[in-house]
């Protein structure tokens, strides 16, 4: 193997032909910056994106199988036919005790009725989605507490008028003032604020919450507004029974969410004639998430290497006017004794000067864009480190592989016919 000693004169002279030609060596150079700088940059924004929609799902937990009441079709149709008419749909209490009962690896349910109210708090109104639900809710979808209180049992059992609300509501309705203790009017009730939550949202995912949330204990919703629902349409009155809205599945291990979410569609489809249920399963989605996110990764780091090849065709082109440029000098090398091989490691030590250099500069820009881009917009990005080992060692990869040609060409050269050259 060659010591350092053996290559210093080669890359002292590659150096030294690259400082003489300034511009024409800058001008190559940026074809590989901005192709190193292009896929660390796309590679970050997509990680980013991806990044926030994994987490999302998380948040969701890994372990909980989501079942939503939605309107039949053929219900929406109806109310549209006969604005007067009662629609009944949706899931039932006895289908929380029936998947709780039967189906196997069930921890525990968490039954939860979301109907839209408009609070009042003195002069302000806001409609807000009052969630009916019990205290274990804020155990199988956690969320940060950021003052006062949580449900508990002591306020199911009571029908207790009070209510969490979560950040954004708060700072609509209660906007500089004493939030704990506060007294608000939410439809025909009045509620207490006990406490207040961090919003979370899924995105396109069908999250367990919304900007502006109330809490309110199940028994309390039940009493005061009980499961029908009417709001005033054109034409007439929308009228709907939904006992509950929804019902989140805790299972006992990731390993069972899977079967435990196809048990529980057959058992209630058993009881449901019609299809007035969906059931998400944040796992699954967490999987196709990131199958999603790799070929989103490659895709992206296709494209951008596209530059990364434009930059290599660039090297190509300086380096065979350089051997042009340098016939006489090789032919005189040649006839004073040097071998073939001396000449293509010159040549390829000059290439590897030019894609280094502009492989370290588009790091440089590589993580600068992404930092502009979460700066000015406020979109996230995830800069790897494993996508500035990849785009740096692409770009002296190519830079070798588009300068070896010229390089071959120049030690193939014949001696008496490069010193005949002018």
């Amino acid at each position: 193997m060659q010591s350092l000693s053996f290559y210093w004169p080669f890359i002292r002279l590659g150096a030294t032909d690259v400082w003489r030609h300034k511009t024409r060596s800058f001008l190559t150079m940026l074809g590989m910056v901005f192709g190193v700088g292009s896929v660390i940059a796309m590679l970050a924004v997509g990680e980013g994106a991806s990044h926030q929609a994994l987490e999302s799902i998380k948040r969701l937990g890994s372990q909980n199988i989501m079942i939503s009441s939605v309107k039949p079709t053929s219900e929406e149709n109806a109310t549209v036919q006969q604005s007067a008419r009662l629609a009944v749909y949706g899931l039932l209490y006895d289908d929380e005790t029936r998947i709780r009962e039967t189906v196997p690896g069930v921890e525990k349910t968490v039954p939860a009725r979301m109907v839209r109210r408009n609070a009042r708090y003195n002069e302000r109104l806001l409609e807000l989605r009052v969630v009916e639900t019990v205290p274990s809710w804020f155990e199988v979808v956690p969320r940060p507490i950021l003052a006062g209180r949580i449900l508990h049992e002591g306020d199911m059992e009571s029908r207790a008028n009070v209510c969490v609300l979560t950040e954004f509501g708060v700072r609509k309705l209660l906007a500089a003032e004493e939030v704990l203790g506060q007294h608000v009017r939410l439809g025909s009730g009045v509620f207490e604020v006990i406490g207040i939550v961090k919003n979370e949202s899924g995105g396109s995912v069908r999250a367990p919450d919304s900007e502006a949330d109330a809490y309110i204990p199940l028994s309390t919703g039940s009493h005061l507004f009980g499961v029908a629902n009417s709001r005033p349409i054109s034409g007439g009155v929308e009228s709907e029974r939904v006992e509950l809205s929804q019902v989140i599945v805790k299972m006992k291990g990731t390993e069972v969410v899977e079967a435990g979410a196809k048990a529980v569609e057959a058992v209630l489809k058993r009881f449901h004639k019609k299809p007035d249920f969906k059931i998400d399963v944040p796992l699954s989605l967490l999987r196709e998430a990131e199958k999603t996110k790799r070929t989103y990764n490659i895709v992206l780091g296709a494209i951008a290497g596209i530059s990364l090849l434009v930059g290599g065709i660039g090297i190509m082109n300086i380096m065979l006017a350089s051997v042009t440029e340098r016939t006489k000098e090789i032919g005189i090398r040649r006839a004073i004794g040097a071998r073939k091989s001396r000449i293509v490691v010159q040549f390829l030590i000059n290439t590897c000067v030019l894609s280094i250099g502009g492989g370290l500069a588009g790091l440089v820009v590589g993580v600068v864009i992404p930092i502009a881009i979460t700066f000015f917009t406020a979109m996230p990005t995830v800069i790897q480190p494993y996508s500035m080992l990849l785009a740096f060692g692409i770009s002296v990869g190519v830079g070798i592989v588009f300068g070896l040609y010229p390089a071959l060409r120049a030690a193939s050269l014949d001696p008496i016919e490069a010193l005949r050259h002018e």
